[in-house]
């Protein structure tokens, strides 16, 4: 009575990760250290250590970022100092700062945008950043 097929399924739809979820890092906010996630990240606060998600990683005019970003793709209106591997695209608001180096497929920079460093744009479309740290 208790053991059925329908209640086994819910039991396993419960326990599955979301990873659809929009994490946010609010504006006078400073974290230390290194963020993983499945999910999307907003930054309007301050990042010092090394950030990873397997979705998108969007930095407000607030955000800082001191480290490394890795992520599926990104839209950086504020500052980094780093490097980013980004999958797919990567794009340079007009109000953002980024001293480091690049490796994405695509890049798009907005007039007023500030960028120092390298960009390499040969990365194999077939792999992907993951939240491990492995590239497959």
């Amino acid at each position: 009575m208790f053991n059925t097929k329908k209640n086994k399924q819910k039991m396993a739809k419960q326990q599955e990760p979301d990873h659809t979820a929009i994490n946010l890092v609010g504006a006078g906010t400073t974290i230390k250290g290194e963020i993983i996630s499945k999910g999307d990240i907003r930054i309007d606060g301050k990042i010092i250590g090394q950030v990873r998600s397997e979705g998108k990683i969007v930095i407000g005019n607030t955000g800082v970022i001191e480290g490394d970003v890795f992520c599926k793709n990104a839209d950086f209106s504020g500052s980094v100092k780093g490097k980013a591997e980004v999958n797919e695209l990567l794009v340079l608001q007009a109000s953002s700062i980024f001293l480091g180096d690049i490796i994405t497929n695509k890049l798009s920079i907005e007039p007023g945008a500030r960028f120092s460093g390298t960009c390499s744009m040969d990365k194999d479309s077939g792999s992907k950043v993951s939240v491990d740290g492995k590239n497959s």
